[in-house]
């Protein structure tokens, strides 16, 4: 029987500093609604962000020079706390964080990551595409990733996904995207040889994390997700 409440919280597009510190807000009331034995407030935050490169806690891939390139392009750049390699998050992917208190839904992280890959893979497979993991974290469509994973919290989530919509795929072509050589990116758009923008994504993403993290998902105006 589905139990736990998710509240749904749509931000537009955001700088990704500005999203980061509004998530570490969310997370901080979520962990203390648990402390004191109230309802955790568990939040799906989704949004999009201006162009940025980002780079996880391993910083193989990082140096001050490839920052000065990256900078070059116009898009901005950030050292994070998150697991995962250099990436970039522009218009056109859906950006989705869940701020959770993970024990609520699971003990384990390895099952968040597979439970989020999941998602994805049943929201794609309602449009048509038929994706996949791999030995490396995300979600694939053949050699070609189409959504990035990198995530932080053994106790209440943070960070989270980014899905190719109709992102501009040139922006990946000046890094080493998640670090992965000989590797291709994608993008819905790319796969279905058509324009599909976020705004057709989000509700089926929507329906399939209600149903694979068994949860009720509460929309912004008090609607629900249908099930």
């Amino acid at each position: 029987m589905v139990s736990k409440l998710v509240h749904v919280q749509r931000l537009g597009r955001l700088q990704y500093m500005q999203a980061w510190e509004y998530q570490k807000s969310v997370a901080a009331t979520v962990h203390n609604n648990v402390k004191m034995g109230k309802e955790a407030g568990h939040t799906l935050l989704l949004l999009e962000h201006d162009s940025v490169y980002t780079t996880g806690i391993r910083k193989a891939d990082y140096t001050p020079e490839i920052e000065t390139k990256l900078r070059a392009t116009g898009a901005d750049f950030y050292c994070t706390n998150r697991g995962g390699l250099i990436t970039f998050h522009g218009p056109g992917q859906l950006i989705v964080y869940p701020i959770l208190h993970l024990p609520s839904f699971s003990p384990g992280i390895k099952w968040y990551v597979c439970a989020l890959e999941k998602t994805v893979i049943r929201t794609l497979r309602w449009l048509g595409i038929s994706a996949h993991t791999s030995p490396h974290t995300g979600v694939w469509v053949g050699e070609n990733k189409i959504c990035a994973l990198g995530l932080q919290g053994r106790h209440v989530t943070t960070h989270g996904l980014g899905l190719n919509c109709n992102t501009e795929l040139r922006w990946f072509s000046h890094i080493v995207p998640c670090g992965i050589p000989h590797k291709g990116v994608t993008s819905i758009s790319q796969e279905l040889e058509r324009d599909v923008t976020i705004r057709e994504v989000e509700p089926l993403f929507l329906q399939a994390f209600q149903e694979v993290f068994k949860c009720h998902l509460v929309l912004p105006n008090g609607d629900n997700v249908a099930s």
